[in-house]
């Protein structure tokens, strides 16, 4: 019988930062802007067109960025969705559309903090969708920039599989929406609202491990527990350090006076606004419950410790009178008390006996035990 092995199946786990989890610590503080980031080219690049007005959409997949071009003077309003980033695709597109090119290397950036920015003829703002990998229990990022001009909103995203749009292109499909009522303005706010909203659906999937773990506290001292506690504060970490930018980048749109924003419009954003101090709020509650999950387990291990020393001690006080009676009886004297008394045994083990039981009621009245 031939039995293949595979080693390679088992050395993985030798790796400490696997091991321990502490690669996942890396990931998170891995984060240095003096450092010039290397992005790698997207194999594939989908270009999607959502050309509109009050009357009628046109949606569109384009084989090519360079036919995107065409909707700049469409007299409609445009979005242009581009999965997949490549530096010439990115330059192309905000040199045609007359975009700063530091703009450019903001959208090629990697690990970039969320901001908003104002530059000629458009608003700029960069952030990250959130998502919730339920088999690593991890909060995943992905990086988009949105571009807001004249008629137009042109977003650039990393990941063409997954985003949050999809009740957008529901409601631009639909004539008598909103959203086909409105100017570009409208658009990026809708954007920025399902971005936000869907952070409250990765709360709550987290928010449903910590239950998980508080259970597992509570009902017992699991030793996966700490482990599991330090893995939801790094996912925390992650939450933090994007909504607080966010909540900067939605009030840069308040403080706005730019022309492309309509006065509207503006009552929208602040309901985003409310939205991210909202998700920060309880963001904050979920580290303070962490942190209180963390002690409690902590002092529960600590209370395990304390009643095997009570009970240890407890024991050690109940022989030691027997101790004491053995060793004296066991010394090498000619004359001892009881020696050669035939009731002398008995009289020991009955002494040794009354004095643990005696001791044992002491202190149930005292309440020690």
């Amino acid at each position: 019988m031939n039995v293949k092995l595979s080693p390679e199946k088992y050395l993985k786990y030798l790796y400490l930062p696997k091991l321990f989890g502490t690669r996942r610590t890396k990931e998170i503080l891995s984060v240095n802007p003096t450092v010039v980031p290397h992005r790698e080219e997207a194999k594939e690049v989908s270009v999607f067109v959502f050309d509109y007005n009050a009357d009628a959409v046109e949606e569109k997949e384009l084989p090519s960025i360079q036919e995107c071009f065409i909707y700049k003077t469409s007299g409609r309003i445009t979005w242009i969705n581009i999965d997949g980033l490549r530096k010439t695709d990115v330059e192309s597109v905000c040199s045609h559309y007359d975009i700063h090119p530091l703009i450019a290397e903001d959208i090629l950036s990697i690990n970039q903090r969320p901001k908003m920015e104002e530059s000629d003829g458009s608003l700029f703002c960069l952030l990250n969708m959130l998502y919730y990998d339920e088999e690593t229990q991890a909060v995943e990022q992905e990086q988009i920039s949105i571009i807001l001009g004249k008629d137009y909103v042109i977003s650039f995203q990393e990941d063409a599989l997954r985003d949050v749009f999809n009740p957008l292109r529901e409601r631009l499909k639909m004539s008598g929406s909103k959203i086909r009522q409105r100017n570009a303005d409208y658009l990026c706010y809708t954007m920025l609202d399902l971005i936000v909203d869907n952070y409250f659906v990765v709360m709550e999937k987290l928010g449903d491990e910590i239950e998980v773990i508080e259970e597992e506290i509570l009902r017992g001292n699991n030793p996966k527990s700490l482990t599991k506690i330090t893995q939801i504060r790094k996912e925390i970490i992650i939450l933090k350090r994007n909504f607080s930018p966010v909540r900067e980048l939605v009030n840069g749109f308040l403080r706005s006076d730019s022309e492309l924003l309509d006065d509207r419009t503006t009552k929208y954003f602040k309901d985003v606004y409310d939205h991210i101090v909202q998700a920060l709020d309880l963001v904050e509650n979920y580290r303070d419950i962490v942190v209180s999950m963390q002690d409690l387990h902590i002092n529960n291990v600590n209370l395990k410790m304390n009643e095997v020393m009570k009970v240890m001690a407890i024991v050690t006080c109940l022989l030691a009178p027997a101790t004491v009676i053995g060793g004296i009886f066991g010394m090498n004297f000619e004359q001892i008390p009881y020696l050669h008394n035939e009731y002398g045994f008995w009289i020991a083990v009955t002494i040794m006996l009354a004095i643990p039981i005696w001791m044992i009621i002491m202190f149930r009245k005292r309440g020690w035990f």
